[in-house]
């Protein structure tokens, strides 16, 4: 516990302002979870994605997507060696722990799909033959949703594998000042040193698992989800796969607050970030101005939680 509070605090010294965004991120390295960091340029989503990885003390690797990226770009691809008259397999950016997906909504959805696996089952498959990724590893994707020109929207099917997603935003006035005076001479970046390794990380998801959740707090999370499904203004809700990411990610936040069991409140506070990317609003409800967002406030504040 007091490991991955020090790595948070690490993280603080370079995102400024935004712990509950690096509490989340940090919640989704813990559950085996992959980040969609949404938002406008320059808000520190690629430092986000640097900071964690330099004090984990893990590998990261930034992808670059564009439209002209292929899937063998992301995950590797064979490569005929003269001497030895065979194909090696040469990793591509994929065989890392830290995983930067800058921008990826710029990448064709075919190069978007190698993705698809290796997010999932936390392998992958080239040629018929499965590498394992490392055990400690995590899709860290960002995408501006204001540029949209030459862009492809991430389909359902991988809307639905990130586990949260973040909006880090823009920093307040005072925070905004810290900022200036922190990078007067160098970016904090460059002097952060790593407080945690990769076996905290493993330990620390044993200790999220051993999170008691009590059956009434899981069926109050069942009872979110499905109440998306019947939503008269959704066109999709949330998937048996969003309820598993609610669970785990509410024993993860309550681990954060040293609790050893889950509160309706922690669930709560988690739904958001966890659920509202994987809603799908109908046009008729979008045209009006309703927003996911506004539609799952609404359920969250109807459905009663357990005493």
């Amino acid at each position: 516990m007091e490991a991955i509070q020090s790595l948070i605090s690490n993280v603080e010294k370079v995102i400024v302002g935004k712990r509950s965004v690096i509490e989340l991120a940090v919640v989704s390295l813990l559950c085996r979870g992959h980040v969609l960091l949404e938002d406008v340029p320059g808000t520190g989503k690629t430092m986000l994605a640097r900071a964690l990885s330099r004090s984990v003390n893990v590998e990261m690797k930034r992808l670059q997507c564009t439209p002209d990226l292929l899937p063998s770009d992301i995950t590797g691809v064979p490569i005929y060696n003269q001497k030895t008259s065979d194909f090696e397999f040469r990793p591509g950016p994929v065989f890392t722990h830290i995983l930067l997906a800058d921008e990826i909504n710029r990448a064709t959805p075919r190069a978007q799909s190698a993705l698809l696996e290796c997010m999932e089952e936390f392998r992958v498959s080239v040629d018929g033959i499965s590498y394992d990724l490392p055990k400690v590893f995590m899709v860290l994707a960002t995408q501006n949703p204001i540029d949209m020109a030459g862009t492809h929207p991430l389909p359902e099917a991988q809307l639905d594998r990130f586990f949260v997603r973040l909006h880090v935003g823009y920093p307040s006035l005072d925070e905004e000042v810290r900022i200036l005076a922190a990078q007067a001479q160098a970016h904090p970046i460059d002097s952060l040193a790593p407080v945690i390794d990769d076996t905290d990380v493993l330990a620390a998801r044993e200790a999220v698992k051993a999170v008691h959740i009590n059956a009434d707090v899981a069926r109050y999370m069942a009872q979110i989800t499905a109440a998306t499904r019947r939503h008269g203004d959704l066109r999709l809700g949330v998937s048996p796969r969003g309820t598993l990411a609610l669970a785990r990610g509410s024993q993860g936040m309550a681990f954060l607050r040293g609790k050893d069991f889950v509160t309706p409140d922690i669930v709560k506070m988690m739904a958001g970030a966890i659920l509202e990317h994987r809603l799908i609003v109908r046009p008729q409800a979008a045209a009006a101005g309703r927003t996911a967002r506004e539609i799952l406030n609404q359920i969250l504040a109807e459905l009663p939680p357990p005493v």
